[in-house]
C-alpha cells in the first residue's frame, strides 16, 4: 500500500512512517501544502492522510486539489483542531474518514485498512478471485486453500493486481506503487520484471491459472475473464 502524510509535526511523522513500513508499506512525506500539492499532482497514492493546518495553507483545500484530480485515494483527514464545522466541510468536501489527535496508529492502520477494503474490494475481509484467496489483515496468500509465501514486493504487486484485474497495468504504475517517488531515480524497470516472474513461478507452483500477460512495451494484464 502507497500512503502520503500531509503533516508538518515531526515527531507524529516519523512514529507513523516507521510504524507503517514495518507493515511493507511505502510513506512519503509532504511537510507543507507546497510539497503536498506537487505529490498530489505527480503521484497517485492508495490512501492520503491529511492534517487540515499546514505551516502554508489548509489542508481542506488540499482534499479540493486531490477531488479535482479525480483520484480514486483514500482521504484520511487527521487533526488535532476537532471542531465540527471542519470536520463536516472535510467529509462533504469528499473525506473517507475523519480522526481527531492524539490517536492510536493501531486505530489509524484499522482505519485505512477499512477504507482500502471498502474502495478497492467491496469492504471484503478475504478477498478471493478464482482459485486465489487474500487475507489482508494477515498479508497471506493461498492458491487451492494452500499457502504461497510471497515476499513483500510480490504480495504488493499481486494485491495491485488483482485490484486492477483485467486492466493494463503500465510498468511506470508498477514502479510508483511499489518504490514511491523513488522511482523515478531508477535507470530501467528489470526489477519489475524480476518480481513477476518471481510471482509467477510461486503461484504457478501451486497450481494456479496463469493469469498474467506481459503487454509488450507497455506493462501487465492480470486477466481472469475472456
Amino acid at each position: 500500500m502507497k500512503i502520503l502524510l500531509i503533516e508538518d509535526e515531526f515527531e507524529l511523522q516519523k512514529s507513523i512512517k516507521q510504524y507503517f513500513e514495518m507493515e511493507g508499506n511505502i510513506v512519503e512525506i509532504a511537510l507543507d501544502y507546497g510539497k503536498a500539492e506537487q505529490k498530489i499532482a505527480i503521484y497517485d497514492y492508495d490512501c492520503i492522510l491529511v492534517d487540515i493546518t499546514l505551516p502554508d495553507g489548509s489542508g481542506l483545500d488540499l482534499i479540493k486539489e486531490i477531488k479535482n484530480k479525480k483520484s480514486k485515494a483514500g482521504i484520511i483527514i487527521i487533526s488535532a483542531k476537532n471542531s465540527l464545522d471542519d470536520k463536516i466541510y472535510g467529509l462533504d468536501l469528499g473525506a473517507d474518514d475523519y480522526l481527531p489527535k492524539p490517536f492510536h496508529l493501531s486505530e489509524l492502520n484499522s482505519r485505512i485498512k477499512a477504507l482500502i477494503r471498502r474502495k478497492s474490494f467491496d469492504g471484503n475481509l478475504e478477498i478471493v478471485t478464482n482459485e486465489i484467496k487474500i487475507l489482508p489483515f494477515e498479508r497471506s496468500v493461498f492458491v487451492h486453500n494452500k499457502k504461497v509465501v510471497l515476499t513483500s514486493k510480490e504480495y504488493d504487486l499481486l494485491l495491485y493486481f488483482i485490484a486492477n484485474k483485467n486492466r493494463v497495468v503500465s510498468k511506470n504504475a508498477l514502479a510508483e506503487h511499489l518504490w514511491g517517488d523513488n522511482a523515478d531515480r531508477l535507470d530501467n524497470f528489470d526489477f519489475i520484471y524480476n518480481h513477476v516472474k518471481n510471482l509467477r513461478k510461486k503461484l504457478l507452483e501451486k497450481k494456479c491459472e496463469d493469469y498474467l500477460r506481459t503487454i509488450y512495451g507497455i506493462g501487465y494484464n492480470f486477466k481472469t475473464q475472456e
